[in-house]
């Protein structure tokens, strides 16, 4: 039965194979690492920016997959140094033959597993972001103002926050606080005129001003920082009013936010790809190198010529032997057969007279 893709290894040969295999697998275990490290900083930014994503979805998801993923590739990538390394000694090898082929096979199962899912939630996570950063800013902005209301105490503080560190103002730009009532009511004056006309022209009865919060200012713009009546020639005349970005940040959150999160969930999914090479080759290597191995027993440092290969049989043989097997597992066995009814003897002739 030929065995598949095999690969003749003479000494030097294999001597060489466990060399570049105990590279690759601390490359690999390096690249984990960076799996590891990067998964752990998606998964921070996150938690720290969920109060603006919407609840309904699960995006750390991803991050814990790729850490999974990641300490796979670790621990594979210093099992692999040890393997590889024992290889080489004739003395260190045998305890190594009896976990070698439980290490590949875990390799290949678990550790491929949660690449594959690791990869498949970087690909579609951009596409998530969208729509949760929408509704979540959305809310963010409604809740600016209810600062005394439990459940959002905090809205306010962890959006000015948020457009200061990121730069940003607004969803998707500054006029979006035109639309909402950022201003709560308890700091109104319900004597004035100007407050009472400016609810009252509203069909919804909100305090909607051309405003912005202090924090939408940019302190490199030459301006003072004017958050009122933007909309208005008189308030600065010397400005275009169609242009707030002299003033105030000229970018919406969303933008922001999105792009700083497609860019970490892009690095994470370079990273895995890297990760999912190296390990193939790594499986792949260490599978001939172990195959190689046990043809020729204890003597590994022998001189002769061994093969490696992937699989002891032709896939066809393989897959005929299966299906024998799965018919003879089917098939009753002889103590599990109805016993024969006797047979029924057959009435004697009478002998002629």
């Amino acid at each position: 039965m030929a065995a598949i893709l095999p690969l003749p290894l003479a000494l030097q040969a294999r001597v060489r194979l466990a060399q570049g295999l105990w590279l690759l697998s601390w490359l690999l275990a390096l690249v984990g690492g960076l799996t590891l490290i990067s998964s752990g900083h998606l998964l921070l930014q996150l938690r720290l920016l969920s109060p603006f994503l919407d609840p309904a979805c699960s995006f750390p998801a991803l991050p814990k997959a790729a850490l999974a993923a990641g300490a796979a590739a670790l621990g594979l990538g210093f099992l692999g140094a040890g393997a590889t390394r024992a290889a080489l000694d004739a003395a260190r090898y045998p305890p190594w033959r009896g976990v070698l082929g439980p290490i590949l096979l875990a390799g290949t199962v678990g550790g491929g597993g949660l690449l594959a899912l690791a990869a498949g939630l970087a690909l579609a996570l951009p596409g998530g972001l969208d729509a949760a950063l929408e509704k979540g800013l959305g809310a963010a902005l409604d809740h600016y103002k209810d600062t005394e209301v439990p459940g959002h105490c905090n809205a306010k503080r962890l959006l000015d926050e948020l457009q200061l560190g990121y730069q940003c103002c607004g969803r998707h730009g500054p006029r979006d606080w035109f639309a909402v009532q950022w201003i709560s009511s308890r700091y109104l004056d319900p004597t004035d005129q100007d407050v009472i006309d400016q609810i009252q022209s509203n069909v919804e009865g909100r305090y909607l001003i051309d405003g912005v919060p202090f924090s939408c200012c940019n302190p490199h713009s030459p301006w003072p920082c004017l958050q009122r009546k933007l909309s208005s020639t008189q308030t600065r005349p010397l400005s275009d009013p169609r242009q707030l970005n002299l003033n105030l940040w000229e970018q919406g959150c969303h933008g922001v936010l999105l792009g700083h999160l497609r860019a970490l969930a892009g690095t994470l999914g370079t990273l895995l790809g890297v990760t999912f090479f190296l390990q193939v080759l790594l499986l792949l290597g260490l599978r001939y190198l172990q195959t190689a191995l046990e043809g020729l027993g204890g003597a590994i440092d022998g001189e002769g010529e061994t093969q490696g290969y992937l699989f002891p049989g032709g896939l066809k043989e393989m897959l005929k032997s299966v299906f024998q097997q799965g018919l003879c597992a089917q098939r009753p066995g002889p103590e599990e057969l109805p016993p024969e009814a006797p047979a029924e003897e057959a009435p004697a002739e009478e002998a002629p007279a």
